[in-house]
């Protein structure tokens, strides 16, 4: 299976809170009009000139063995690691808000326009970063369509560069996934052009073998631990699973998704 989507960019919209917490701004402060402005601007530039686009495409363990080894530069022990492998499903992911958004972030930043390029970056990266999610109830839904997904089954995202996946993995995966194909091409340092794009491979299986302990050795480097977060996350519908509330992880969010196959 291979398949492209194209996410609605109202599902791809950061909330003001979201991109205030990217800014530094804590939760409860209550920012100044100049702020919220800038904000406000920020999003409609975001609305007009982002792309987004993105491509899945199934790969077995054994092939995504491969692509998990890269260039033999990851740590010894990592999360994925053990998780893949117990996986009843993968798929790699590319997707991007394109271009063009990437160089009016720049053309502000190279105008002294600091404030509005700041805060652009911020609504895009988390925009991105929302996308993810966009793509693991793409790959789950395509598992409900063919009959292959379990009330248990959990799809989330893991990316080269993070929890000791060596960003140099980024080669094979790009040569087996090919995301030239939406725009995004791979620099020396491994790094992806356009800079607002993701990639990954999407794990599907049950809840438990998303949960680990953040006791890794890397895990010190860490100045985000958004594992935790998903973790707790994961959790917390287990609960609600466990107590009739919901069915399971992204059926609910799946059927009302913002993206369709081209």
């Amino acid at each position: 299976m291979r398949q492209f989507f194209i996410p609605r960019i109202e599902k791809i919209e950061p909330s003001q809170e979201g991109v205030f917490l990217s800014q530094g701004i804590a939760r409860g402060v209550k920012p100044s009009k100049k702020i919220v402005e800038l904000y406000s601007t920020a999003l409609l530039r975001y609305r007009e000139l982002a792309e987004p686009k993105g491509v899945i495409e199934t790969i077995s363990v054994q092939d995504f063995s491969q692509v998990h080894s890269g260039m033999g530069m990851n740590e010894k022990k990592t999360p994925l690691a053990t998780i893949y492998p117990q996986s009843q499903y993968l798929a790699l992911l590319a997707f991007t808000l394109g271009e063009t958004i990437s160089q009016e972030i720049t053309r502000l930043f190279n105008n002294n326009d600091f404030a509005l390029g700041s805060m652009l970056d911020s609504v895009a990266s988390e925009g991105a970063d929302m996308a993810t999610r966009v793509g693991e109830q793409e790959f789950y839904q395509f598992l409900m369509v063919k009959n292959q997904c379990e009330p248990s089954i959990t799809v989330l995202l893991y990316s080269p560069g993070y929890c000791g996946w060596h960003i140099s993995a980024q080669k094979r995966l790009f040569e087996y996934l090919r995301p030239e194909e939406i725009g995004i091409t791979l620099n020396q340092q491994f790094l992806m052009v356009p800079l607002k794009s993701i990639t990954g491979v999407l794990v599907a299986g049950k809840r438990d073998i998303h949960i680990f302990k953040n006791n890794y050795s890397f895990c010190h480097e860490c100045n985000h631990r958004s594992c935790k977060k998903r973790i707790n996350e994961l959790k917390k519908r287990d609960k609600e699973i466990n107590n009739g509330h919901i069915k399971s992880d992204l059926r609910a969010s799946a059927k009302g998704r913002g993206s369709k196959s081209i």
